[in-house]
């Protein structure tokens, strides 16, 4: 059979719509296509195939850094039509590579449904704004799209930080320098402990991974620069209390009070595969810091930030579960994605049978209640907590 060529895999990973390709030895080349995994119906890789694709796209330093390290991170252009993010690794002796496709066009705020006060908090002149969620939930093109608004619309020098660059922004209004680590500076505390000597108005990090990087990005907020960054966490209340537990207990009071004068919002998120099968669509938890819930946070009551979100509402806010639902009863995601996505599924569960007996209750329901009823009593009380 046919050599497995690399730009071929590229295009159809392009023309397919797919998220990521992942190349092992021993299967087919594989897609991720609206978050399910498809084979490629292609040749079986072996251990030679997949040492020949990696060489076909690696730099030299990314080939040595695996032979020493056992793993390499990079980010490439396929011509004018994509990026693509590469993490190659070694597994029993064999090589790796997964390929994650960075779109060249950045969305817009109402393309990927971004809480409109978004606009307004990127318009700030200083504070620390954290887009948050698990691996592949979008952040880093939510963080584009912010990076984007600003460039297109206010004078601004804008400084990110990132692991490899992904979305490569051009000068607009805004002037934008683009550090990669590992290429031009050899770690993010270093980018961070830096930047300040460069004149930067908004800086953006690509992931808060450490105590030095977190302490150096919120002093960069609090020296009056708007600070963009991302963690993985899977709600507000959980990202104030990560940053807090990063910190030794002698310490935790002084951030505390630092993030609760200079945290603008937390937005977390997840991508669901939408019901029609085609596509994905964002659920998003969103916490704008007011008075009151600075004040949660210096008190070291970030417990009860949940019941602030419920309450702010007129600025946008709303918790992950109030969205799911949302998207679960338009139609837009299925009851199983929404519980497996929910942070309380046995409430929502709960929510979803009250739905199905009242739609049970008239003659064009019946047919949908007792399907729906049928996949619940399958769920069973798996997602009850």
């Amino acid at each position: 059979m046919a050599t497995v060529n690399m730009d071929r895999l590229l295009q159809a990973c392009i023309t397919q719509g797919a998220s990521d390709i992942h190349l092992v030895t021993n299967r087919a080349p594989v897609l991720r296509l609206d978050g399910q995994l498809r084979s490629l119906e292609t040749k079986i890789l072996g251990p030679d195939d997949t040492v020949a694709l990696m060489k076909s796209i690696t730099p030299e330093r990314n080939q040595q850094e695996l032979q020493e390290e056992g793993g390499t991170d990079f980010g490439f252009a396929f011509g004018d039509e994509a990026r693509f993010r590469v993490a190659i690794f070694k597994q029993k002796g064999n090589v790796s590579l997964v390929l994650r496709l960075i779109p060249t066009k950045i969305l817009s705020f109402d393309q990927i449904g971004l809480p409109k006060i978004c606009a307004a908090l990127c318009r700030r002149p200083r504070g620390m704004f954290l887009v948050t969620g698990p691996t592949g939930s979008g952040k880093t093109t939510t963080l584009a799209a912010m990076v984007n608004y600003i460039n297109e619309n206010f004078d601004r020098h804008i400084v990110t930080v990132e692991e490899p660059i992904e979305y490569y922004h051009n000068h607009k209004m805004s002037v934008i320098n683009q550090r990669e680590v590992g290429v031009d500076v050899p770690s993010f505390s270093e980018a961070l402990r830096r930047v300040l000597r460069q004149d930067p108005d908004v800086i953006m990090v690509g992931e808060l991974r450490d105590l030095e990087t977190i302490e150096a990005a919120v002093r960069a907020a609090e020296t009056g620069h708007l600070v963009f960054s991302t963690l993985h966490t899977t709600s507000a209340s959980g990202t104030i209390t990560r940053i807090i537990d990063v910190f030794p207990p002698d310490q935790q009071e002084q951030i505390r009070t630092q993030l609760s004068s200079n945290l603008m919002a937390v937005l977390s998120q997840a991508l669901c595969p939408l019901a029609t099968g085609k596509g994905r669509v964002a659920a998003y938890e969103f916490m704008v810091v007011t008075p009151a819930i600075a004040n949660l946070i210096r008190e070291n009551k970030a417990y009860r930030i949940d019941s602030s979100i419920q309450t702010g509402k007129k600025l946008g806010m709303q918790l992950l579960d109030e969205h799911l639902w949302q998207l679960y009863d338009s139609g837009k995601i299925v009851l199983e994605e929404m519980m497996a996505q929910a942070r309380q599924p046995g409430a929502l569960q709960d929510k979803a049978m009250t739905k199905i007996r009242a739609a049970k209750g008239t003659r064009k329901g019946r047919a949908k209640g007792k399907e729906a009823e049928a996949e619940m009593d399958e769920l069973g009380d798996i997602f009850r907590t």
